[in-house]
């Protein structure tokens, strides 16, 4: 399984673990960001948008537990615990609130690197190098890539999410309320101009003729559609 361009956040309050899986990590070709605190945490989440998050249950400002019902609420992201708590309760009550697996410490790294490909197999069941093509557009969703014409594109964290969503929804129309809760949040529902924005944005960038849009469309008073085939 390529991890290339994978981001992995670790939230643990223990700095020599974070070095730890950072250097861990990054020798496997990972692209590592650490968070000591939950609220930490939430805030690296919208800034990064990582692919697998890795959590610590005993955070110094909220328990762990409440942080993954918190993060479910709005996100769907792969998460593992890694904790000292080994008590079957604990790990059940982890695995209820949303967790994907649960790793006791201390551990081995090669078994949390054996978890971590499981657990991220599962976002895209059966695809091994899932690259997305259309006309002059390539899109290499594992190493986060996008290219036009062979050229490859810098696109924000926000508008290459906006294009994964389309991309796994290819071919159909997807509304702004889906959009804005897969990208966003529940929360931003209802805020059709933040999207409006940086769908603008992405088609300025991807868009031979913005005016014009040939692979982004627009499904008036519902949503975008990403063409899938020319």
């Amino acid at each position: 399984m390529k991890v290339e361009g994978v981001r992995v956040l670790v939230v643990d309050d223990e700095r020599a673990i974070r070095r730890f899986l950072t250097l861990s990590l990054q020798s496997q070709s990972y692209e590592v960001f650490e968070a000591s605190s939950a609220g930490e945490g939430l805030a690296r989440m919208l800034e990064i948008r990582p692919d697998l998050i890795i959590l610590d249950l005993g955070l110094p400002d909220r328990d762990g537990r409440e942080f993954i019902e918190e993060i479910r609420s709005w996100s769907q992201v792969p998460l593992i615990v890694l904790s000292v708590r080994d008590r079957e309760g604990e790990k059940v009550a982890a695995l209820d609130a949303g967790a994907n697996d649960y790793v006791t410490k201390p551990f081995g790294i090669g078994e949390l690197l054996a978890r971590m490909r499981a657990v991220l197999r599962q976002i895209l069941p059966g695809q091994e190098e899932p690259v997305f093509r259309v006309g002059a557009l390539e899109v290499d969703l594992p190493r986060r890539r996008v290219l036009l014409a062979g050229r490859e594109l810098s696109l924000t964290p926000t508008e290459y999410d906006i294009l994964k969503t389309l991309i796994r929804h290819r071919g159909k129309v997807v509304t702004h309320g889906q959009l804005l809760q897969q990208v966003w949040s529940d929360a931003y529902r209802d805020e059709r101009h933040l999207l409006q924005v940086n769908m603008s944005n992405l088609r300025r960038k991807i868009e031979p003729d913005p005016s014009r849009p040939r692979y982004l469309l627009t499904e008036p008073g519902v949503g975008y559609r990403l063409r899938d085939e020319e």
